[in-house]
């Protein structure tokens, strides 16, 4: 059969879209680009904000259509929403023929099987699969990555036990559960046998890897032992929560000559009394700290950090404290989330909910601010001479474009290299600065 997926939402849901295609993979389901092509469409789904639901009601309506326009044979939703929203997608949307939950998708093989065969174990509930949000599935079944092969996530923890008011991961994806590190070390082996070069961490929270299972904090650890795997050469953290970084962290990163020298620490905000109204655990001074600590020890990284602008109860005056904040720490790379809302969660029933306009206004402030900053630090890169990864070449030009240790896929700049030498995705090569356009950069081959 050949299937069609469509994987949104974050870098951990991607993970989990490729597990899936491993195991189809295996069963001999063939893969397709195309929709006219498809026997089969899944739709790995996200609901964190409104934005993302609505994306991912949009795409299953769309692919809906294909059950009158084209040959498709059975709709599958998986992922956040249909977690959480289960019975609704089925009944709203009766084109689907199943929904299986978060915790469940080493069943999508079966569920494809039992759905073609229209055996009566996929009608009425049958057509939902959840598993308990406390299970952690354990394929071992190889990943078919979707990154073009030189980098791939490595998704080291399911979960989050944070709490934060405004987030309603926990009830979608359960409590913090760590992979255990025998599990990353076969999974991270694979994929550098399968040519990847560059091992991208993501967890919910990265930070906290291995406490849950081993009764401390594990991440240096796991980083040392990641760092022996043949072919790999870079290793990047993302989503570490500021109040986990430990000084043994900062060191690995420091000395561990594979880890990039970039860090994503989401703090969300810099007031003191909207972070407790958000259920975060730092206060400014401590992000200060932690920031401060960071460059002391590593003086070349690259920061990238989230903010969330028009929280319940954000007043003007907590709005410029988070301005003033943005100047002063001069963040690399920064994204501005508008608060969202989410049923269930704390924050939205909390009082003085921020008009949208305002919401809005106050994300323009703050990007404004940090479109400077970030042109300013690409301005300062001129000169430098810098590692590249190679992402692939400009159609019709002796241009390349690829990524510095500053840069992760898909939210970060990149670097503009003009050269006749022959090279390939992947590659590595060595490249002095010499512009910047915006948030990118422009170099030459050394």
């Amino acid at each position: 059969m050949n299937i069609l997926f469509i994987s949104l939402g974050c870098d951990k849901n991607l993970v989990d879209t490729e597990k899936m295609l491993g195991i189809l993979a295996k069963r001999g389901h063939r893969m397709t680009d195309e929709e006219q092509e498809a026997d089969i469409v899944i739709v790995n789904t996200c609901c964190f904000i409104h934005d993302a639901k609505e994306e991912s009601i949009q795409n299953i309506l769309e692919m809906a259509q294909l059950k009158k326009t084209g040959n498709l044979k059975a709709l599958i939703v998986t992922g956040c929403l249909a977690q959480r929203y289960q019975e609704e997608v089925l009944k709203e949307i009766p084109e689907v023929d199943a929904v299986l939950g978060t915790t469940s998708y080493e069943e999508i093989a079966d569920v494809i099987d039992g759905v073609l065969s229209e055996s009566p174990m996929v009608r009425g509930d049958a057509r939902i699969r959840m598993k308990d949000v406390s299970y952690l599935p354990h394929s071992r079944t190889r990943r078919l990555v979707t990154t073009g092969g030189h980098y791939a996530y490595l998704k080291i923890a399911e979960g989050c036990d944070k709490r934060c008011t405004y987030c309603v991961i926990p009830q979608i994806r359960g409590n913090f559960r760590s992979v255990p590190v025998e599990e990353l070390l076969d999974e991270a082996r694979q994929l550098a046998e399968g040519g990847v070069k560059e091992l991208i961490l993501v967890a919910q929270e990265t930070t906290l890897y291995g406490k849950d299972i081993y009764g401390e904090k594990m991440l240096p650890h796991l980083l040392r032992v990641l760092c022996r795997i043949q072919g790999i050469c870079w290793i990047r953290l993302l989503y570490c929560y500021p109040e986990e970084i430990t000084e043994e962290l900062i060191q690995v990163i420091k000395t561990e000559p594979k880890i990039c020298h970039y860090l994503d620490i989401p703090i969300q905000h810099a007031s003191d009394k909207i972070l407790a109204r958000m259920g975060r655990r730092t206060t400014k001074a401590q992000l200060e700290r932690i920031i401060g600590r960071l460059r002391e020890e590593i003086p070349d990284i690259a920061l990238r950090t989230t903010l969330i602008t028009g929280f319940p109860g954000e007043s003007e005056e907590e709005h410029q404290e988070l301005l003033d904040f943005v100047y002063e720490m001069n963040f690399d790379r920064l994204g501005v989330f508008t608060y969202s809302p989410e049923e269930g969660t704390l924050a939205a029933d909390m009082p003085d909910q921020i008009p949208e306009e305002v919401k809005a206004e106050r994300q323009a402030d703050i990007m404004e601010m940090q479109q400077d900053i970030a042109f300013d630090c690409a301005a300062q890169r001129v000169g430098e001479e810098l590692l590249v990864m190679i992402e692939g070449r400009l159609a019709d030009e002796n241009a390349y474009v690829g990524r510095t240790y500053r840069d992760a896929p898909g939210v970060d700049g990149l670097i503009f290299i003009n050269t006749d030498v022959e090279l390939k995705s992947g590659d590595f090569a060595r490249v002095r600065v010499t512009g910047a356009l915006e948030y990118d950069l422009i170099g030459e081959l050394l």
